[in-house]
């Protein structure tokens, strides 16, 4: 309190000198010391309140079901873990395309 006593007292001397410019800096000064005091309680009264008898909600839905990881058999498994039973339709396979060496940069060329 006794700071903005201060801060009144030199607005007045200031304003008595006839110094306006400087005068309306000083008011400014303590207007927005005031303005932010007053946020600042109003911060701590909202964070006091925001979370009484709040509980925690989850924050995300259960994980889903996942199967094991198995090496590659002729077993199609759906995303619920039910085995899927494949019928071929004659159709042919693809294949994967045979890997092309790719030329090392760091060796000089000739």
């Amino acid at each position: 309190m006794a700071e903005e006593e201060n801060k009144i007292a030199n607005f007045i001397d200031t304003l008595d000198k006839g110094d306006n410019a400087n005068a309306g800096d000083i008011f400014k000064d303590a207007l927005r010391d005031k303005v932010a005091s007053a946020l600042d309680a109003q911060r701590i009264e909202v964070a006091k309140s925001i979370f009484n008898g709040a509980e925690a909600q989850p924050h995300s839905d259960a994980k889903p079901h996942v199967t094991d990881p198995n090496p590659e058999t002729g077993v199609v498994v759906d995303t619920a873990g039910h085995e899927v039973q494949f019928t071929d339709n004659g159709n042919e396979q693809p294949q994967p395309e045979a890997e092309v060496p790719v030329a090392d940069e760091s060796q000089p060329t000739t």
